[in-house]
């Protein structure tokens, strides 16, 4: 399974800070090294932000190999637009890459958000009220949350393919066989290309992060002072930030709705847990982003959100679409390019056994060892909770000793048998002794 989180083994000390931020308690630090168990990660970068020693990176594709290579085609992320200070417009920074020697293929894009946004609405318009609040499919990482922790609220999921995976759709028809890669501004949508959720493959062949890109342009001194074609729609780039997403869906909606929006992973598990208990009646859509104030937050990319969020929310957007504009969109809406091919699925609980024998069998121990673990979930024994080591030694990937506190009491035991044992002589020699 392809993920965008790798490891660096000989730059872990083993501080096991990583396996605290884990929201799915996918990470694991045996023998001194780290461990992510493939089907719970969601790759939404928290380990990165947590790991000081730099043990963990986004698992990209060689820019420079890519660079090399010649005929170099990128989509953007709209985050790569609010990384640099010294191009203010975006069709300046477009410009930059051209010049840089990148080829961005942008002119889909920009329609393609306008498509997915339009989607969003007409779900919205058609869900039955006991299917709402319907939850934005943008952020990869939300949508992976939910298969893993949510199960539940996969049928709230808005059946609508990312907007990156439309517009590289409708790039693909006239370039079936060239390569195309995803500028991505955090390990999620690495995924996206590696991993896609609701279709078997992605449209791009590769992906690198946006802090690469961003770094060799500023070092490359691309210049780029008149854009050759300035950006007439910039709709698109206000989803990187939060509620730029709910903003557009709005702008097709005939009647008021109700949304929320939430950034951050804490506050996005609050409002799942929330919203899986029934507690938000009244609601009509959901949009959630990992990362604080959006996709801006990304730990792939190059400048701080807070900056990122000031150039963005500068610039003019013009929200109404002109006919000629609305009438691509609902061509391309009719041509179904913005579903889902496959609705997205729970993700498979790892089993205790082999068959449910084995795994009743297996819990029941499971139970007796945790109920002798100490319940701090301190992670001094590498797993996150101490319910999550007793399952790794059921499954026979740990042993009780695991446990500071639990060795402690080991070695106490075996302290006090030597004291005891120091303390016999040879039964042939006791009356000697004693003489």
């Amino acid at each position: 399974m392809g993920h965008g989180v790798k490891i660096f083994n000989a730059a872990c000390k083993g501080c096991v800070n990583c396996i605290k931020s884990c929201p799915t308690e996918a990470i694991r630090v045996v023998d001194g090294r780290v461990r992510i168990i493939p089907e719970l990660c969601i790759d939404c970068g928290e380990c990165l932000r947590t790991c000081t020693k730099k043990a963990l990176g986004m698992d990209e594709d060689d820019w420079d190999t890519l660079r090399t290579a010649g005929d170099l085609q990128v989509m953007s992320d709209p985050t790569l637009y609010a990384q640099l200070g010294s191009y203010r417009r975006p069709g300046v920074v477009r410009d930059a890459l051209s010049h840089f020697g990148v080829r961005e293929v942008a002119s889909e894009v920009p329609l393609a958000y306008d498509v997915g946004a339009y989607a969003i609405a007409r779900a919205l318009e058609e869900a039955e009220p006991g299917r709402k609040p319907l939850i934005s499919t943008y952020c990869p990482a939300i949508v992976r949350l939910v298969q893993v922790r949510f199960p539940e609220l996969l049928p709230r999921l808005v059946p609508v393919e990312s907007p990156l995976e439309i517009a590289g759709q409708i790039w693909r028809r006239d370039h079936r066989d060239s390569n195309l890669t995803l500028v991505a501004p955090c390990p999620a949508k690495i995924t996206l290309v590696r991993e896609p959720v609701g279709r078997e493959k992605s449209s791009f062949t590769s992906v690198v992060a946006v802090k690469r890109v961003t770094r060799d342009l500023l070092a490359s001194g691309a210049t780029a002072e008149v854009p050759q074609k300035p950006m007439e729609n910039i709709r698109w780039l206000m989803w990187a930030l939060r509620g730029g997403e709910t903003r557009h869906v709005t702008q097709f909606l005939d009647r008021p709705v109700k949304t929320m929006v939430v950034s951050g992973l804490r506050n996005t598990l609050d409002l799942l847990q929330e919203l899986e208990l029934g507690h938000l009646p009244g609601v009509d859509y959901v949009e959630c982003r990992v990362c604080d104030l959006g996709c801006i937050g990304g730990i792939g990319n190059a400048e701080t959100r807070f900056l990122s969020e000031i150039r963005l929310r500068e610039l003019p957007v013009r929200w109404e679409l002109t006919e000629h504009e609305f009438g691509e969109v609902q061509e391309l809406y009719d041509q179904g390019i913005w579903k889902l091919k496959v609705s997205p699925r729970a993700t498979q609980s790892r089993t205790l056994g082999k068959n449910v024998a084995e795994s009743m069998n297996r819990l029941q121990k499971l139970k007796k060892v945790y109920d002798e673990l100490p319940h701090i979930d301190c992670g001094a024994c590498g797993r996150p909770t101490c319910h999550a080591l007793a399952e790794d030694i059921v499954r026979g990937e740990g042993e009780v000793t695991d446990c500071i506190f639990k060795l402690r009491d080991r070695i106490s035991t075996l302290a006090r048998e030597i004291a005891d044992l120091s303390g016999h002589v040879p039964h042939t020699l006791r009356n000697r002794e004693e003489d």
